[in-house]
């Protein structure tokens, strides 16, 4: 077997970004970027945390970071606190509707996923079970 598969690779591609598009129709509250969103739910899992950390968590430069947590804070989602240490930092945590929100938007999109799994019998659930792992892999997580 090849140690690389063009093939597989272009239609892993196109099912994963075709279900991402498919799971992002589901967002409950779309007001916010995909970017602030994905932000939000970094600074539920890392809190608290620096907007610097944020950043290089998410992946962006820091001056587009600061746009998205001062886009959070004036919605209300993230809260900043002075950093303990360094005067010149903040810290951020997620605020109960931060977090109200979060739980509705993952909430929306599993249960459309639950119920196209709910289409699927058992065998191919459980290949997308293993599959699952393998992209987790794949993406580094």
């Amino acid at each position: 077997m090849a140690r690389t598969d063009p093939a597989l690779a272009s239609a892993l591609r196109l099912s994963v970004m075709r279900l991402a598009r498919r799971m992002r129709a589901e967002r409950a509250d779309t007001s916010l970027s995909l970017t602030a969103l994905a932000a939000l739910a970094s600074v539920e899992r890392l809190a608290p945390v620096t907007p610097g950390d944020l950043a290089a968590a998410e992946r962006v430069q820091p001056p587009s970071m600061t746009r998205v947590v001062a886009a959070l804070t004036d919605a209300g989602l993230v809260a900043r606190e002075p950093h303990p240490s360094d005067g010149r930092q903040a810290l951020l945590t997620i605020t109960d509707a931060g977090a109200a929100l979060l739980r509705e938007d993952r909430r929306r999109r599993e249960a459309w996923l639950a119920q196209r799994l709910r289409e699927v019998d058992d065998d191919d659930r459980a290949v997308l079970r293993r599959a699952a792992e393998l992209l987790d892999r794949l993406a580094g997580s």
